[in-house]
């Protein structure tokens, strides 16, 4: 997943007098009570060259829009697009996603530079960032959208839009699906041979309950630790340290330095030597740095304050 900064969307007619109208009408609308709330439906839409300027540059300015280009020969775009839309409905405004056929529109494709589909752009007040091309796995998607969103709120003020959901009709009254599991014996069996030093074992343990029940928290939680567990046996903490500190700006050196950084306890050294190293690269070292302390707040935890503290740094660095 490649994410390159912000750039100025200036291929786009009127970007900025785009921003400028919705801003104006998101100020009337604040001045009549606030905005109406917006049907389900309207969270996933199709674009065209026509209607990109109101449907996804006007947008922007009051929630961040994701942007699907996709074709319908382009079989990685079959199974990206239904997991975007599924995540637009999860959640439930905080952004909206916008899916654009490259075959239909050509002229949008040349603007945004896209060499490759599946291509994932969003748009926020009026300018483009990058996110990733090609599928990639929903961990990395969400923490992807869970960046995006904050910058859209730190940035520029954006909290997303209010969705009524009694207006998604009688399909969406339909009684959910049964969590899977239970998977207490699979999840003794993996806490087991973490507790043996078996990591290999826990590891394939772990992924047989996530690929079966993919938000599984304890699974995602004892995979993440495992990994870790069994990177850090093989190295030699002493070499790792000379690596690291003779070549601050290579990847897996400073990767590997993380790892036993964590590992001892030293959780805030560990994502700032990742966040500095995220910094000082770009293409797929950074990618590949980037993901590894996606790793790490899954070893940490997502409600820890450190976690919390590091995605701020590493969205201030990325975007």
């Amino acid at each position: 997943m490649s994410m390159s900064g912000v750039v100025d969307l200036a291929a786009v007619k009127a970007a900025g007098e785009a921003k400028v109208k919705a801003e104006q009408a998101r100020a009337e609308s604040a001045r009549q009570g606030g905005p109406a709330a917006v049907p389900p439906s309207s969270l996933v839409i199709d674009v065209d060259e026509a209607g990109f300027e109101s449907d996804v540059l006007q947008r922007s300015a009051e929630v961040p829009v994701v942007i699907d280009f996709w074709a319908e020969w382009c079989e990685p775009c079959k199974q990206l697009g239904p997991l975007l839309e599924r995540l637009a409905h999860e959640y439930n405004g905080r952004f909206v996603l916008a899916k654009v056929d490259v075959d239909a529109n050509q002229m949008l494709m040349q603007q945004f530079g896209i060499q490759g589909i599946p291509a994932v752009f969003a748009v926020v007040a009026g300018q483009a960032l990058p996110l990733f091309q090609g599928a990639a796995p929903e961990s990395q998607i969400r923490e992807t959208l869970d960046q995006l969103i904050q910058v859209g709120e730190e940035r520029f003020g954006l909290t997303g839009i209010a969705v009524d959901r009694d207006a998604a009709g009688p399909e969406a009254a339909q009684a959910p699906e049964a969590p899977a599991g239970p998977y207490d014996a699979l999840l003794e069996a993996a806490a087991q041979a973490l507790d043996a030093n078996d990591f290999a074992g826990a590891v394939q343990a772990y992924k047989n309950v996530l690929s079966d029940d993919p938000a599984n928290s304890e699974a995602k939680l004892g995979l993440a630790q495992a990994e870790l567990l069994g990177r850090v046996q093989k190295m030699d903490p002493n070499q790792v340290r000379k690596d690291a500190a003779e070549n601050p700006g290579d990847a897996d050196a400073q990767i590997a330095a993380a790892d036993l950084d964590l590992v001892g306890g030293h959780v805030e050294d560990a994502f700032g030597r990742l966040v500095e190293t995220v910094r000082r690269n770009f293409g797929d070292d950074r990618d590949r740095v980037r993901v590894r302390l996606l790793e790490l707040f899954e070893v940490i935890g997502p409600d820890d304050p450190r976690v919390g503290a590091a995605r701020t740094a590493l969205a201030r660095v990325l975007f």
